[in-house]
């Protein structure tokens, strides 16, 4: 089977790894692999020698919609005529907009894969086209990873698609936790969707009752130098360190004694798996489109709290910090991660995209 796989970037997000992980995937499992970007970045994920690689731009380009959607679906076109691959599969709202039109009347099918809240990413007249029309319409299959955002789209789009969740690394399962577990973490891009201010309030309230507690955030994005004001302004810069990306997250996860979300909304958020996996105990807002709330049963391997209630998350921390049973909720966690070991998640993406090649349509969505 041949597959074409397109997205924007392949640096920095969940996505760009996980596209990543399965460009190398069919490629190492026998399969033609051709990965497309709209523009290369740097920090990208490593790749396959196998997979073949394109990038419609060498850089990102400044320009209005409709001229950057016009110049990349003519591109993107171009590439998919070259190369004949039996599937396109696209990540992210604009990159399925494209792979839609791009791949309108060749032959080979086209599937869509929805990664974040879709009330968001698909917010405003154009996205809603996109979603409730173009999509369902013109795509031949869907991947979601939870049931909650595949509830958004029509029916026609549901009835063919399948949730898949996103897969764990098992090095993740084999990280050493007998270190100093000094401080707690978050991973993630310093954007608003991920709602660090609320975490620092909620971090300042927990150093007033444990002032030697610390957090370290590992991350880069536009909000970097609102937060380091934020963290000086609360009075936390003996205790809370923004740490810039990191290229050993095993590491960093070995050295933390717990770990924290305050995201707005999420798809399923792999920083989340990766530490349940390694056994951290996990405070992490219970946010649309669900990828939270599936992971976690609150209490028994994992905690929830609402979204944007810096009290309730300053207070489940405060907890975590004088309670005895919470070894009981790691080792819960980190074996309720084994279910998606990336022979399974991945396996299930390869049947599903046959069954798409061969003009399959699944009936009754699954994960």
């Amino acid at each position: 089977m041949r597959v074409l796989f397109y997205i924007n970037r392949l640096n920095g997000g969940g996505a760009e790894r996980v596209i990543s992980q399965l460009a190398n995937f069919f490629s190492s499992s026998g399969d033609n692999s051709i990965l497309v970007t709209s523009f290369r970045s740097d920090n990208e994920y490593e790749l396959n020698e196998g997979v073949t690689r394109y990038s419609l731009e060498n850089e990102e380009i400044v320009q209005s919609r409709l001229i950057r959607n016009a110049t990349r679906i003519k591109k993107l076109r171009a590439i998919i005529k070259s190369e004949g691959p039996d599937v396109v599969l696209s990540f992210m709202q604009e990159p399925n907009f494209r792979a839609l039109v791009a791949g309108f009347g060749l032959p080979c099918k086209v599937v869509v894969s929805v990664r974040n809240d879709p009330a968001r990413e698909y917010a405003g007249k154009i996205g809603r086209f996109v979603g409730k029309f173009l999509m369902p319409f013109l795509a031949d299959g869907c991947v979601f990873q939870t049931h909650q955002a595949m509830e958004w789209f029509p029916a026609r789009l549901r009835r063919k698609s399948r949730v898949i969740p996103n897969a764990v690394n098992p090095v993740f399962f084999e990280t050493d936790k007998s270190g100093v577990n000094s401080y707690w973490v978050a991973i993630g891009r310093l954007t608003e969707q991920k709602n660090y201010p609320m975490m620092l309030k909620a971090f300042a309230a927990v150093r007033m009752d444990f002032p030697d507690e610390c957090l370290r955030i590992y991350g880069e994005g536009p909000m970097r130098s609102d937060l380091q004001r934020m963290v000086y302004a609360l009075g936390l810069s003996d205790g809370v360190a923004l740490c810039g990306r990191t290229s050993d997250v095993p590491a960093v996860l070995a050295d933390a004694k717990g770990f924290l979300m305050s995201s707005d909304y999420e798809g399923m958020p792999n920083a989340l798996m990766e530490a349940m996996a390694v056994g951290l105990p996990c405070v992490v807002t219970d946010c649309p489109c669900g990828g939270p709330g599936e992971l976690i049963a609150d209490g028994t391997n994992g905690v929830l709290v609402p979204v944007g209630n810096s009290r309730a998350m300053a207070d489940q921390i405060k907890r975590l910090l004088v309670e005895d049973n919470v070894g009981d909720m790691t080792s819960v966690a980190a074996e309720s991660m084994k279910a998606y070991l990336p022979d399974k998640v991945f396996m299930a993406w390869k049947g599903y995209l046959i069954q798409i090649s061969l003009g399959g349509r699944n009936e009754h969505p699954s994960s």
